[in-house]
């Protein structure tokens, strides 16, 4: 496996599709800051490249795995013996007539808000403070302050699992809170979105920014590492609530704990393992289901477990 690995990563490398990084550590690119180790990841340069990487990969029965600013994945400690993709170059962005955004996947989620608010564009506030890319934004219908991508999105440009080109619409992305077409049918892929914003006041919407990043500051443990909140909200409930009601602020296993600021944020304190973090997730889930009968769903996703 490692000979024809190194075949294939030679391969790619030849064809040029994309810049590769070999035997990387993962806690490198998430926002957790653990992981084990991928044997490479890849930058495709652009959609052809994605898609010829895509076919050699699939040829070769290279399994793969497209990551965004590794915000809301929680890798095992288990070597990924794969390629991990990321579509950072996926960076372009056009402002367009009628208050509307042509971005591309890679594209930082608060670089942009930052962007629009520089263009007295209003309807992006909520995403001031969430670290993940644009596609993978749109891949989990990211949301805060009762808004979410849901509402912003007007279509969205996708590589199918054929690998053909399409364009999705608002409706047809079937966005629900913290959900989306993409989650619900694997292997397409985001590439572009198409947003459509109000027109606002500048100044208005720098003092909404201003105003949240300072509650975010104040309500959650921004200086350890995590991926923000662990726990969908269900319906008419509070997560954080639920969760600190227990008594399980606090709680720690190996190098993770329980924030003791926030009680739905799961927090690196101190060099944790991803199974330490894994092993927080899943009893502060159990709990709460034997204590409420809530089934908490659980917002990250689980790389590599199997």
């Amino acid at each position: 496996m490692i000979k024809k690995m190194k075949k294939i990563l030679d391969e790619i490398e030849k064809l040029n599709l994309g810049k590769i990084e070999r035997d990387v550590l993962l806690k490198k690119y998430t926002t957790y800051k653990v992981g084990g180790v991928a044997k490479a990841i890849i930058y495709p340069k652009n959609v052809n490249c994605l898609i010829a990487l895509i076919k050699l990969l699939k040829s070769n029965n290279i399994c793969y795995k497209i990551l965004g600013n590794g915000s809301n994945v929680l890798f095992s400690s288990r070597d990924f013996d794969g390629i991990i993709i990321k579509l950072d170059l996926f960076d372009d962005i056009e402002f367009l007539s009628g208050n509307k955004i042509r971005v591309g996947a890679g594209y930082s989620l608060i670089k942009l808000c930052m962007m629009a608010c520089k263009k007295s564009l209003a309807g992006l506030e909520f995403a001031a403070g969430i670290p993940g890319s644009v596609g993978g934004a749109v891949y989990m219908n990211a949301g805060a302050y009762k808004s979410d991508m849901g509402y912003i999105v007007q279509s969205v440009k996708v590589l199918t699992p054929e690998l053909k080109i399409i364009t999705l619409e608002n409706k047809e992305m079937n966005f629900h809170y913290r959900s989306s077409f993409l989650q619900t049918h694997p292997g397409y892929i985001c590439l572009e979105v198409t947003l459509k914003l109000n027109k606002g006041k500048k100044e208005a919407i720098e003092d909404v920014i201003k105003e949240r990043k300072k509650r975010r500051i104040d309500s959650q443990p921004l200086e350890y590492p995590s991926a923000g909140s662990v726990f969908r909200n269900p319906p008419g409930m509070f997560a954080g609530a639920m969760i600190e009601e227990l008594g399980l602020k606090g709680m720690k296993k190996g190098g993770a704990m329980v924030s003791d600021k926030h009680a739905n944020f799961i927090i690196n304190y101190k060099n944790a393992s991803s199974e330490d973090i894994k092993y927080l997730i899943d009893y502060v889930h159990d709990e709460v289901l034997k204590k409420y009968d809530v089934d908490m769903k659980i917002e990250q996703e689980f790389v590599n477990w199997e």
